[in-house]
């Protein structure tokens, strides 16, 4: 079986855990929600989710993914919970969502003790400083993932029409 990789600034790196794939049951995780209280998966809402998954808040792509995300989700704000996943210090995350107006997302940080970068199999290892793989998750009410993308370069962009496709088909 080979390494799942990713690439990052024209050179290759190993990622931490599993392959998910639509079908599989979400793992269970602890982030540190902007209040500082631990956020698990049981602690979401029992409806459609979106974990949008980002290496770091503080660059074009992550920035431009979490705003087209933010406004995607705006009309579907009682049937869905959206959340932004980074390696960012909760502090940083609010204070980004502040000056961007990002109201319709949560953000998580997992700095807590990285479960959802090794449970979802999106945190690069033999980097200077941990950052997580851009991907995009779709869990449903039971908890079933229902859509999944790894993003194979960091600096490119998930297919958002995709994701909010499938966003849509499990919010009902």
């Amino acid at each position: 079986m080979s390494e799942r990789q990713v690439k990052f600034k024209d050179k290759m790196f190993p990622l931490v855990g599993p392959q998910l794939k639509a079908g599989d049951a979400a793992p269970d995780f602890a982030c540190a929600a902007p209040t500082l209280e631990a956020i698990t998966l049981a602690g979401t809402p029992k409806k459609a989710r979106l974990f949008s998954v980002v290496p770091s808040l503080d660059t074009g792509v992550c920035s431009a993914q979490t705003k087209k995300f933010d406004e995607a989700v705006a009309g579907m704000k009682d049937k869905v919970a959206c959340y932004t996943v980074s390696l960012d210090m909760p502090f940083a995350q609010k204070r980004f969502c502040t000056a961007e107006n990002v109201t319709n997302l949560q953000n998580l940080s997992d700095l807590h003790n990285g479960s959802f970068g090794k449970n979802f199999g999106v945190l690069i290892q033999g980097l200077v400083i941990p950052l997580l793989s851009r991907a995009i998750f779709v869990v449903d009410a039971n908890n079933k993932i229902t859509y999944c993308e790894y993003v194979p370069e960091v600096g490119i962009h998930p297919n958002y029409d995709n994701a909010i496709a499938a966003l849509k088909a499990v919010a009902g």
